[in-house]
């Protein structure tokens, strides 16, 4: 009876996350709330994966990362890198490398939104397409997470997992040379295929820069501003660096031309940078069309903007603001909209929402906290202008290197010494304190400790190894190697509906109890199950993929012609290079 209550929560909880019609930490806490009122699991067993310590190290991590961000050093640093290559071939090489290189040691999703603004101001110089070089960014990020303990999350879930049934956890480089070998065929296959796998769409109406995204809005001229009368090519707005695209003029729409003059109540449809656009916001005269707030509470301690990312799945995926009613039912105006192709000539309200638009709002504090356990987006996170503080910055890397150091050679633990390091991080004023919680992944936390849980629940329930006798009556007869090779493409097509590190807690007690009843190495498959879970390129619904999805102009098949091959080369590398590292038997 037991074994059928789990697997059927399992069922379910796969259904939901593969929806998003729930948050995650919902779907999450009511497995838990279930299983310990069943007694499958005990309220210590249920809330164990929240008080490890590799909860801890995800915690750090993100707020070192963060303060990385909030300095503005691997913004400056991941510009400058990628400037001064002339190659084509040399481009993709070296971008991929430096972006794997920096994923090693953090979130890849902040590593390729690191990356994808440079990229494309570089492609433009070379007069190459995004397209064919952001796929490669978008994989080496991926790749590059798999060469270090901290390079994903997945990777620490499983270290933590695999310590609470009483292994060892991973070393922090045990799977370096393993993932450097993964992160390399991945260059190399990019390399020798870039040309013919990557589409290469045209090249005209790409932004010159992303290094700050360009965001469409709409401002009205009010009474007594300073650009009634002047032309719009010629205005303050064009000193501002604020395109005008359109003019609606009482029922008129007006392409404007260097003749072009600005009346009152010109509503213009323009396209600028965040800053910028703030900057209209303080101009007297002029108001942002959606705004209802005075500026000086502007990114105050209870006004906040917000930078969110439409996802797969969401409901207001070619739906406009106005059918969603998007006010009225999260409390929040929109400011502006980014989408990365630029293609926008219409009013935000009545443009229907593509994936990947970034919509960049505005509310209170209540209001921005509630949309963060929304499915419907994923936040980016707060937008702010950060000032580039060198001396800061610079002692954050060095602090987050010794903890690298003293926790790699065993000094300290390795939560403690990255502990210490984001402590030190707050401690200096690189991160504020308040900052340091609102970048926390709360949601990716809750995941990871409750799906530990759900892996003790499988274990005690026999539903683990119920599943890894019927896994081995079908595979067992052709040896320990198909059988983990059953484990790894299950993970793998787990990955597409579930995120990576779910996936992956999912599928590590069965493997496990696999491995026992064969007499094999249960590290050796748990490793395997780890770096599956995260060389899974096969769809653009990794948030690092989504993150390139609009810059590059991509179709759902571009990222299935070039991730099924790539993929595939990678599953067959693991399964002989894991045995090899780690022997079965």
């Amino acid at each position: 009876m037991e074994i059928a209550l789990v697997l059927g929560l399992l069922v379910v909880a796969i259904i939901l996350f593969a929806t998003e019609k729930i948050s995650v930490d919902i779907i999450t806490i009511s497995l838990l709330v279930v299983l310990s009122l069943t007694g499958i699991l005990t309220p210590a067993e249920a809330f164990a994966g929240f008080s490890s310590d590799f909860m801890i190290i995800l915690a750090s991590i993100f707020v070192i990362s963060g303060a990385l961000s909030e300095t503005g050093l691997l913004d400056k640093l991941g510009s400058k890198l990628i400037k001064g290559i002339k190659s084509k071939s040399l481009f993709i090489a070296y971008t991929m490398l430096i972006t794997g290189s920096f994923s090693a040691f953090m979130n890849n999703t902040t590593v390729t939104a690191l990356v994808t603004g440079p990229v494309v101001g570089m492609c433009r110089k070379l007069n190459i397409s995004p397209s064919k070089v952001l796929i490669p960014v978008a994989y080496s990020s991926i790749l590059g997470g798999t060469c270090t303990l901290i390079g994903t999350s997945t990777n620490v879930a499983v270290s933590g997992y695999i310590a609470s049934v009483g292994l060892e956890p991973l070393h922090f480089f045990e799977i370096f040379w393993i993932g450097l070998i993964l992160s390399t065929v991945g260059i190399i296959f990019m390399l020798l295929f870039w040309k013919k796998l990557l589409p290469d769409r045209e090249k005209g109406s790409y932004t010159e820069e992303y290094k700050i995204k360009q965001y469409l809005s709409e401002i009205v001229i009010l009474e007594g501003s300073s650009l009634i009368g002047e032309r719009a090519f010629s205005s303050e707005l064009a000193k501002w660096n604020v395109r005008i695209i359109k003019i609606i003029r009482e029922k008129d729409e007006i392409i404007p031309n260097h003749a072009t003059k600005l009346q009152l109540s010109d509503i213009l449809l323009v396209e600028c940078k965040v800053d910028d656009l703030i900057k209209v916001k303080e101009h007297s005269g002029l108001k942002v069309l959606a705004d209802t707030i005075d500026n000086e509470e502007i990114q105050s301690d209870k006004i906040r903007l917000m930078e969110v990312l439409v996802t797969p799945g969401s409901p207001f995926v070619k739906r406009t603001l106005i059918e969603t009613r998007f006010r009225q039912n999260y409390d929040l105006v929109v400011l502006a909209i980014h989408r990365f192709d630029g293609v926008i000539s219409q009013k935000i309200g009545s443009l229907k929402l593509n994936i990947g638009d970034v919509l960049l709002v505005q509310g209170t504090e209540e209001a921005v906290n509630a949309i963060k356990n929304s499915t419907e987006f994923s936040v980016m996170g707060d937008f702010r202008v950060n000032m580039f503080k060198e001396r800061k910055g610079i002692f954050s890397v060095i602090i987050f290197i010794l903890a690298i150091i003293a926790g790699s050679l065993e000094l300290v633990p390795l939560s403690i010494a990255f502990l210490t390091a984001a402590l030190v991080t707050v401690i200096v004023g690189a991160i504020p304190a308040e900052r340091a919680y609102e970048i926390m992944n709360w949601k990716l936390l809750i995941l990871i400790g409750g799906m530990s849980a759900f892996g003790t629940a499988m274990h005690n329930s026999g539903a683990s190894e119920f599943l890894a006798n019927n896994i081995i009556n079908i595979l067992g007869g052709m040896g320990t190697l198909w059988v983990l090779t059953g484990f790894v493409v299950l993970v793998i097509l787990l990955t597409q509906p579930m995120s990576n590190a779910a996936a992956a807690l999912v599928i590590l007690p069965v493997a496990m109890d696999a491995a026992a009843i064969l007499q094999a190495d249960p590290r050796s498959f748990a490793i395997a199950i780890m770096l599956g879970a995260s060389v899974s390129l096969i769809t653009p619904f990794e948030p690092s993929c989504i993150l390139v999805y609009g810059p590059g102009k991509y179709k759902f098949m571009d990222f299935i012609k070039a991730g099924v091959p790539l993929t595939s080369i990678l599953i067959l590398l693991i399964l002989i290079l894991v045995p090899i590292f780690w022997p079965l038997k």
